[in-house]
């Protein structure tokens, strides 16, 4: 679909419009469990980018589907794990520009904390490891640092706010 969008803009620069660009609504989570006293995440590693490039599960959003069902699907697609809604984190928003065509697409993703119920990480449906190269455990509190992209790392430390809230 192909709506008038908003181009992000310097900060307190007042956004510019742009027509005729692309959208996609998106979902993901930050995929929690506390194990030996240690809040632990899920992070993947997506195939065909480099070695050290880690990432949280998320995808499109599919039609019917609400954002919040998306990240506890994308996250048992791209993790091997079943989990529970707890809540939503916030918002990513930006553009970027399609491999091949050239095209720019104004993307949003929506992300969710997610609890760990059950599951082994890195047992892949079949099929996903066309996405996936690796997924596993890594400490909560490293996310900010090891987390590969801007807006994943600031919803790795609201889930750290939200889990330190809930634990008062």
């Amino acid at each position: 679909m192909i709506l008038p969008t908003f181009r992000r803009a310097s900060r307190g620069v007042a956004p510019v419009l742009q027509t005729g660009m692309a959208r996609e609504i998106s979902s993901g989570g930050v995929v929690v469990r506390r194990l030996q006293g240690r809040w632990w995440f899920a992070a993947i590693r997506p195939r065909g980018r480099g070695e050290g490039v880690w990432a949280l599960p998320k995808g499109i959003v599919d039609p019917g589907e609400s954002p919040a069902a998306t990240a506890v699907r994308e996250a048992a697609e791209e993790t091997g794990l079943e989990t529970r809604l707890d809540s939503k984190l916030g918002d990513v928003k930006y553009v970027y520009t399609r491999r091949g065509s050239g095209e720019r697409v104004f993307k949003v993703v929506s992300f969710y904390l997610l609890r760990y119920r059950r599951g082994r990480i890195g047992e892949l449906p079949p099929g996903m490891a066309v996405e996936v190269a690796e997924a596993r455990w890594l400490p909560l509190e490293d996310g900010p640092r090891l987390l590969s992209y801007g807006g994943e790392r600031e919803m790795v430390k609201r889930a750290i706010e939200v889990l330190q809230a809930q634990s008062l």
